[in-house]
């Protein structure tokens, strides 16, 4: 039986196998060509308006759900809001916050909070939950690390998070970009502590997940996003058990740098699956989980199977605190990125409570 591909097994023993040499991985490819199956969907683009999902199309429109009170958000628009979209559009940067139709950007850029998305606004996955574009991406833009670097001096952060879309189209992923933008940011702003969101850099070769690690961000986060099961309907352009050696890679390279991981939640999932990721990620040695409530960008998305209550959060929330985590957020709006400041204050003062124990 091939242990890789049993969705019960869990991590921890799966880690050992791989470590012990028992199983060969095919999560670490040796040859930069060995393949793990068709997952991405590159569309290229001919020109003229075209639908900013175009491999969706074509699906039958899924049912909306009326969202409960507790989901209900202020429209942006204040004075501090205008700032940082005034900063955004300056400096040409693209950021998550707009792209993902994120429903806290009116409190995170009224606060100069922004998640700058790199690498294009054009993915090469097609996720059924994201609203990024899908489609074939522009080149790269080399004076990108270098505006990015300067639009994080000019408002003043103490926390940025960086995030990118997908690029299989590169040879590595966009690795070498993504630690070029955090050099950049720590020449132009040496004391902003920087997070980052990569994607899985599937079928690249270790050095370009390695080459990001060696840049030492003070985060890495990559988010796992359901539930094993789900994978193939909710995320089939990735694979559950990479994404977790990624992150327990980083662990293994650099023991200092904190790992994070989230999954959104209303899709469909048990409870029980859930407590199962939190011991994948736990033994994957990840230290800080969001959980959130995913929303549903289109009709023509994965549709929203429940709204998780409030209560449901919290009780989730403790189980991910009983089971060793140093920080945990989770709450109906949750995202990877918001409270990002304010949080690794916190996961920095846990680490520290818990050395000292």
């Amino acid at each position: 039986m091939d242990t890789l591909r049993d969705l019960s097994t869990p991590w921890g023993v799966i880690s050992r196998a791989l470590s012990a040499g028992w199983v060969k991985s095919r999560l670490d490819p040796e040859p930069v060509t060995d393949d793990l199956g068709a997952m991405a969907v590159v569309i290229d683009t001919v020109g003229g308006k075209r639908p900013r999902h175009p491999e969706k199309q074509n699906r039958p429109d899924t049912p909306l759900l009326k969202k409960p009170d507790w989901l209900r958000v202020k429209a942006p628009g204040s004075k501090g809001y205008r700032e940082t979209e005034a900063i955004v559009k300056d400096h040409k940067l693209v950021t998550v916050c707009q792209e993902a139709a994120c429903p806290n950007i009116g409190e995170c850029w009224e606060k100069s909070h922004a998640t700058m998305m790199i690498m294009g606004e054009v993915c090469t996955r097609a996720c059924a939950f994201c609203n990024v574009t899908t489609g074939k991406p522009e080149a790269l833009d080399a004076d990108e690390p270098a505006r990015v670097g300067d639009a994080v001096a000019k408002m003043g952060l103490a926390h940025v998070v960086i995030t990118s879309v997908d690029r299989d189209d590169l040879a590595d992923g966009g690795a070498a970009h993504f630690a070029a933008v955090v050099r950049a940011i720590r020449l132009a702003s040496p004391t902003t502590t920087i997070e980052i969101l990569t994607p899985d850099f599937l079928r690249k070769p270790v050095s370009a997940a390695e080459l990001v690690i060696d840049a030492k961000p003070d985060v890495f986060n990559h988010n796992l996003e359901t539930v094993p099961r789900l994978y193939l309907s909710i995320r089939p352009g990735a694979r559950y058990y990479h994404s977790l050696r990624l992150l327990e890679r980083v662990k293994e390279r650099d023991p200092t740098q904190f790992t994070k991981s989230g999954i959104m939640v209303g899709l469909g999932e048990t409870k029980e699956e859930i407590m199962q990721v939190m011991d994948d990620m736990r033994s994957a040695g990840i230290d800080f989980i969001t959980i959130g409530q995913y929303l549903q960008p289109t009709r023509k998305h994965a549709a929203i199977d429940r709204f998780v209550h409030p209560d449901e959060f919290r009780a989730l929330e403790e189980i991910a605190r009983a089971k060793g985590f140093l920080m945990v957020s989770a709450s109906p709006l949750t995202r990877s990125s918001h409270h990002a400041g304010e949080d690794f204050a916190r996961l920095k003062a846990a680490r520290l409570a818990h050395d000292a124990r």
